[in-house]
């Protein structure tokens, strides 16, 4: 345990210390106090602390600054703080938390097993040279179910890239006005396909296919991006700035390919 959790006065110097630091010189013990649940004449007794320790001073009523021996106390601090979050999440949440994966072959309980995302999904195998490694917590049949805890290292993936087509609204034409070639040339690129408004799915209809998904199609392409899914949606022009915007605001890589038939 870091010492700053070890007290609740070391707590409440450190956080006063970071409003401090945030906002000098003109420091409210009032807005201090609502901010950290406490009263402020418990703030303004921290506060003289504070400042009898060398790690303050005050040049004049609410104007206070943080010293260097009070940086580099903070700075000490948060190290101490991040080192223990990292201590919690590396060793000790990946002790207690259980992921589910795809048994790509009999297991047992107990054994260490190698995981790797495969199509969006997870898989767990004996196989050697993985990522990422694991214990599986019960037996499991091939294609069953597993837990796995004690996760250590990087589950390789890469992210799944997703194909716009834009295809014409109705009143320009709609599934009417659309390349049905091309369209079904570019849907052989996706693992999902989806559509976004009603000429899309006609048009997909029309090449004999029926999307994976169209309530709620920009969502799943994201989902299956990250997931290492590409996908093709077909999508309505009026609809096509509001998803480009979604994909790059998620960072995500794709292509616009316009359907529209000359």
């Amino acid at each position: 345990m870091v010492d700053v959790l070890q007290s609740k006065r070391d707590s409440s110097r450190f956080q006063i210390l970071v409003e401090i630091a945030a906002n000098q010189p003109n420091v409210r013990q009032k807005e201090v106090a609502e901010r950290l649940g406490v009263t402020p004449q418990a703030i303004s007794e921290y506060i003289k602390d504070l400042v009898a320790d060398g790690l303050v001073i005050s040049d004049g009523r609410m104007r206070y600054r943080i010293t260097k021996e009070g940086v580099e106390w903070l700075l000490e601090s948060a190290a101490e703080l991040k080192r223990y979050a990292r201590f919690v999440m590396e060793e000790i949440i990946s002790h207690v938390s259980v992921w589910g994966a795809i048994a790509d072959e009999d297991l047992e309980e107990g054994e260490t097993i190698s995981l790797e995302m495969r199509a969006g999904l997870l898989y767990a195998s004996r196989k050697e040279g993985g990522g990422a490694t694991g214990v599986t917590i019960a037996d499991a049949r091939t294609g069953e179910d597993v837990g796995v805890s004690n996760l250590k290292g990087l589950i390789s993936l890469k992210e799944g890239t997703i194909t716009v087509c834009k295809v014409p609204r109705v009143q320009m034409g709609g599934s009417r006005k659309v390349d049905l070639e091309a369209l079904s040339r570019t849907i052989a690129r996706g693992k999902m396909v989806g559509a976004l408004g009603i000429e899309s799915l006609v048009a997909l209809r029309k090449v004999g296919r029926e999307p994976d998904v169209f309530f709620g199609a920009k969502e799943s392409a994201v989902e299956s991006a990250f997931h290492g899914v590409s996908s093709v949606i077909v999508c309505v022009d009026e609809q096509v700035p509001n998803l480009m915007g979604r994909l790059e605001a998620e960072g995500l890589e794709y292509e616009l390919v316009d359907l529209t038939s000359s």
